[in-house]
Parts: C-alpha cells; sequence; structure tokens
C-alpha cells in the first residue's frame, strides 16, 4: 500500500561529494519553488558545509516532486466537455452566486453561473417504481419491503419537453435506450458501454455505504443493478448544467460527478415516502382490492404538495372485461410515480419546488380514471427483503 513519501533527514557531517555538486546546483531554481527553505539554509551555513545538507533536501525536494505527480495522476487531465462550448472551469463558487429558481427569468447561463443555477433542464424529475419482482432474485437482487424504489433524476426542459445523452464521453450505459441521442436514425449512435460497471466507480472515493443503499433502493427489473444506474446517469444526469465537467474545477477527480449525482438522486427520493403517503390514505398493495386514480392522486398530492404523473401498466380499461365498451382506455396496474419540481440553484442543494406535472399542459398519467379500476399489486413471493 502506497503510504506517502518518507521523511526526509539529511546527514550532517558526512563528506561531501563535489562531483555531485554540478547536478545539485542545476536544479537550485526549480527546488526553490518546491523547498524555500533551502535559500534559508544557504544563508545560515557555512557553504562547504551544507554541501551534504543540500543534497539531502535535493532528495527529498525530488521525492516531494514525485509525490505530487502521483497525487496528479488521478486527476482527470483531458479536454472536458460541455453542455455550453467554451465554458471556464474557473470561478464556481456558488455560495457566492444567488440560487436562482429554475426556469424563471434569471435561470439562463448569460445571466446567472450555470454551474450554481440549473439552466438546462429546469424542470426536473425524481422518479420511482412499484415492480412486484426482479427477475434476479437467484442472485440476490431484491426489492425493499414496503417501499417504492428509486428510479432516476431528470432533467426536462422548462417547456417539457427533454434531451439525452448530452456528453457521450460519458456514457456508461451497457444497453442505451434510445440507441441514438434523438431517439430517431438520424441522432448519434450511443454506443454501448463495455467497461467496468458504474457501481465501481465508487469505490475509490470509499462510498461503500452509498453503494450498499443504491442496491437496497435503487432496483433494476431484468438486468444488474450498476447497469440501470449506468443508463440513468448516462441518459439523464448528463443533461443536468449544475453537473455538468467544468463545474468541478481544473483539478476535477474522475468520477467525482457520478457520485455527486447519485447522492443527489437518493436526496430527492428520501424525501417522497410514496409507500407512505398512499398507505396514510388506506390505499396499500392488494391482489383482491383495487383503487381509484383520483384517491391516489389526492394521497400524493397531500404529501408532495403538488400533483404528481401517476403512471400504470397493465390492460387498458376498456379492454378488460369490468370496463368493456367504455371510452376509459387508461392502464390499471399502477407502476410508477414522477414528481416534478422547480429547483433553486444547484441541483444539488436538494431545494426545490414542487410543481405540477400538468405545469405544461401535460397530462397527469395514464392511468384508467374509471372508479375502482387500477391495481396496486402485492410483490410476488420471494422478491421482497425487509430493510
Amino acid at each position: 500500500m502506497w503510504r506517502g513519501p518518507a521523511r526526509c533527514s539529511p546527514t550532517w557531517g558526512a563528506p561531501a561529494r563535489p562531483g555531485k555538486l554540478p547536478k545539485y546546483l542545476s536544479s537550485f531554481p526549480a527546488l526553490l519553488a518546491f523547498c524555500p527553505l533551502v535559500a534559508l539554509l544557504f544563508l545560515i551555513f557555512d557553504f562547504d558545509r551544507s554541501i551534504d545538507l543540500w543534497i539531502g533536501i535535493v532528495n527529498c525536494c525530488e521525492m516531494r516532486i514525485s509525490t505530487a505527480s502521483f497525487a496528479a495522476s488521478v486527476l482527470v487531465n483531458v479536454s472536458v466537455a460541455s453542455l455550453y462550448p467554451g465554458q471556464s472551469n474557473l470561478n464556481h463558487t456558488c455560495q457566492l452566486q444567488t440560487p436562482f429558481l429554475s426556469c424563471s427569468a434569471n435561470a439562463y447561463p448569460n445571466i446567472t453561473d450555470s454551474c450554481c443555477t440549473e439552466t438546462y433542464g429546469g424542470l426536473v424529475l425524481s422518479t420511482q417504481f412499484w415492480s412486484t419482482y426482479t427477475g434476479l432474485e437467484t442472485q440476490g437482487q431484491k426489492l425493499p419491503a414496503n417501499t417504492w424504489t428509486l428510479h432516476g433524476l431528470w432533467p426536462d426542459f422548462c417547456n417539457g419537453s427533454y434531451t439525452q445523452y448530452c456528453d457521450l464521453s460519458r456514457q456508461y450505459d451497457p444497453l442505451p435506450s434510445p440507441n441514438t441521442t434523438t431517439g430517431t436514425p438520424s441522432g448519434t449512435p450511443v454506443v454501448p458501454y463495455t467497461g467496468p460497471n458504474i457501481g465501481t466507480f465508487l469505490e475509490p472515493f470509499g462510498k461503500f455505504d452509498l453503494l450498499a443503499y443504491m442496491n437496497k433502493f435503487w432496483i433494476a427489473q431484468a438486468q444488474p443493478n450498476p447497469d440501470f444506474w449506468g443508463h440513468e446517469f448516462s441518459k439523464h444526469a448528463t443533461c443536468f448544467s449544475t453537473f455538468d465537467l467544468p463545474c468541478y474545477g481544473p483539478q476535477l477527480v474522475q468520477h467525482a460527478e457520478v457520485v455527486d449525482f447519485f447522492e443527489t438522486a437518493i436526496s430527492y427520493y428520501q424525501n417522497l415516502p410514496t409507500y407512505g403517503w398512499l398507505s396514510a390514505a388506506n390505499i396499500r398493495p392488494s391482489n383482491s382490492t383495487s383503487y381509484s386514480l383520483s384517491d391516489m392522486q389526492a394521497a400524493l398530492s397531500k404529501g408532495f404538495g403538488a400533483t404528481p404523473y401517476i403512471g400504470c401498466a397493465g390492460p387498458k380499461w376498456n379492454e378488460t372485461d369490468a370496463g368493456k365498451g367504455s371510452s376509459d382506455n387508461g392502464r390499471t396496474v399502477l407502476s410508477e410515480v414522477w414528481y416534478y419540481y422547480h429547483v433553486y440553484g444547484r441541483v444539488q442543494r436538494n431545494q426545490g419546488l414542487p410543481v405540477n406535472a400538468s405545469i405544461n399542459g401535460g397530462s397527469l398519467g395514464n392511468c384508467a380514471k374509471a372508479k375502482g379500476a387500477v391495481k396496486y399489486p402485492e410483490r410476488t413471493k420471494g422478491s421482497e427483503v425487509a430493510v
């Protein structure tokens, strides 16, 4: 294990080695930059006696220079991509900036620091899943009991549209979906990632507790958890201005923004106890009871402070026996909730203003609206674990 430089202790009184002197003297100007003590020593001690001291100090300084080079090797030393080409990586001290509300009149990169106020994806969505199985239970990948799981943290444009895979130099998704940046054949191809899974990026930072938490609450279906995390980061995190690489300064440590994004996504998730809000309204998983969308919306709006998007899967209501002949073509199995925010300052502050999912005239969900039309199924036996 590397433990850093050894202490330097020049040997006093040893005979000087004149043959080595020119090399050390030639190093004098550069070494002064690293060891200013050398100049003082030359003034205090007579030259002949200090030659050996000089040699020892040079060796120490060279070791320190080598150590500095080692430390620098962990820093990103590549040209940094940016949502705003040419953006400087200097002077992003957000404590000195006003944390403007995203999508407000001041949330533009020509007015404020886009590292300190979200100026790109200003409509922020914290999204959750209700799944009943993972498909990888035999490998220990199970769902947490009595809680919904984290889907992701997404940046929509202020008008409700969105983009994706904004920085292909940070593409860690093994199964890109879609497989082009625009979702159309004319878009730039998103090449599947084949390197170490994104979960390994947390290990050099000592974030084993974060990794353990994610494996409990950020759960994939039919794929390993880290593959899903790689998808969420690559598709969504790269489209936030406050996670853009220049925001991390000239000594960016590789993957620091990945850790930052994961921590931020979790901080929003922890503020949104979907299971508890529904349960407080007597809406709980059941294979025998169905619920009304309006009751779910009321329960979640009461807890959140705005009306979220509620997503359903399964058959359409008018495809079921009970809904046959109805014009209601909403789906009937509860599966997802999206909470919408405008945020103050950096997304990382987790200081959001809840807004209705319909803020731009969009839908509040795709679930059936008929009374008692929505199922909230229990988890499959063996797919759940106590947390």
